[in-house]
This record gives structure tokens, C-alpha cells and sequence, in this order.
């Protein structure tokens, strides 16, 4: 059981470390679950004793979870990376090469939301390509309510304000 449940984190490890962005739970899950190679319980597992060992980085906001390789993931995928399956490596590289632009791009955009010092909310939207800052923008909102949904809508209109603001200012 112990080298089954080893296996499913060094799937994750190998993921992350064949793509240039971080991978969010969802995109890990979609991959696992649907593959059927464990429970979305024994993955959060998974995913946490990664966290713990220091060998991926998870970067949470409000709404979800990327996950970033470390060093030490890096070196320890490296080393440990025969003992997955010439098969299930197979199915990796498939997926994510399949997948690859829909990841980046859903990994690239950002949001997430504080309350500030003067007891309003401040949500952040982001946009990042290979690094750099596309767009960065700040609102403020009167109440939670309000940043949850510019939160929650900027994943789907990123792109559309993103060309709004270019068209309408170059």
C-alpha cells in the first residue's frame, strides 16, 4: 500500500516537473481521477505530504490551489522518476501535451481578495505569461459579496478585459 500510495505523489512530482507553470488541484485531479489510478481523498493526501516534505510549493488563494515544484521535488523526480511506469508516463505526457495551452493559460490567471486597513475589500486580477505580468489590477469593494463575484468572473473574462483595456488605450 505504501509503494502504491508513493507512486500517486510521484506522479504529481512528474507532472509538475514536465510543464514551465504550476498546476492547479483541479487540473492534477482532472488527470488522476479520470485515469481512475486512486480516490480524490488519497490525492489530497498525496498532495499534502508533497507540501510537508517540501517538494512542491502550493500557492492558495480564496478560490483555488497551484501547486509549484521545488528544488528538492525537481531533484527527488529526477532520481525517482523510473519507478513510474513507462505506461503511466505515456499517459502524462498525453494529457499534458493535449491540454498544455488550456493549463497555461488557467494557471496564468490570477484573483484573489483582502480586506483592507480601511475595512473594505481589495481584489487583485492578474494575468502572467512565462513570468512576467501581463496585467495587474487592483479594485475596491464595499463588501465580500462583491469581491467573491469579481473573483469568480475574472477567470472567464480575464481575456476579454485584458483586449478591452489594450483596444481602448493604444
Amino acid at each position: 500500500m505504501a509503494e502504491t500510495f508513493t507512486l500517486y505523489k510521484l506522479i504529481i512530482l512528474y507532472m509538475l516537473n514536465k510543464v514551465d507553470f504550476p498546476l492547479t488541484t483541479s487540473q492534477i485531479s482532472e488527470f488522476v481521477l479520470d485515469k481512475g489510478y486512486t480516490s480524490y481523498f488519497k490525492l489530497q493526501e498525496a498532495l499534502s505530504d508533497l507540501a510537508q516534505s517540501d517538494l512542491i510549493r502550493p500557492e492558495t488563494t480564496h478560490n483555488r490551489t497551484l501547486y509549484h515544484l521545488t528544488e528538492n521535488g525537481a531533484e527527488t523526480i529526477l532520481y525517482f522518476s523510473n519507478k513510474i511506469s513507462p505506461a503511466i508516463r505515456k499517459d502524462i505526457d498525453d494529457f499534458l501535451k493535449e491540454k498544455q495551452y488550456d493549463l497555461k493559460e488557467e494557471a496564468s490567471v490570477k484573483s484573489d481578495y483582502y480586506l483592507n486597513t480601511n475595512r473594505e475589500y481589495e481584489v487583485r486580477c492578474q494575468i502572467e505569461e512565462n513570468g512576467s505580468s501581463l496585467i495587474d489590477l487592483k479594485l475596491t469593494v464595499p463588501t465580500e459579496k462583491e469581491a467573491e463575484a469579481i473573483v469568480s468572473h475574472w477567470n472567464t473574462k480575464s481575456q476579454e478585459i485584458y483586449t478591452l483595456l489594450l483596444s481602448n488605450l493604444l
